[in-house]
């Protein structure tokens, strides 16, 4: 049974098979940010992109960065890194406009 799962995912060791759940993890909760961006834009009946789009942005993005590492993909490696600084840098935002409201009540 393992064999036709290592044949099936193309790799030679239970520890890559690891590593290849983990990159569909991390594509899955990817995928999801989609998922949450347009229920509640359907919601809401406007495009809305809520605080949990990018916190599953983040998290998405970095556990395929580490698989990119670990798959030593270059290509792979540069397109997550960008994002993830997008990403962190958008929850930054969200968090300072919280703080300032926070204040300003």
């Amino acid at each position: 049974m393992i064999d036709t799962i290592l044949e099936f995912f193309k790799v030679d060791t239970t520890a890559e098979l690891v590593w290849v759940v983990v990159g569909l993890c991390g594509q899955l909760v990817f995928t999801m940010r989609f998922v949450i961006q347009w229920l509640a834009s359907e919601r809401q009946r406007r495009v809305v992109v809520p605080e949990l789009f990018w916190w599953f942005s983040i998290i998405g993005g970095v556990t395929l960065f580490l698989y990119a590492v670990h798959r030593g993909d270059p290509v792979f490696m540069l397109g997550q890194s960008l994002g993830i600084f997008i990403y962190a840098r958008n929850l930054w935002l969200i968090h300072a406009e919280k703080r300032s409201l926070g204040r300003g009540a």
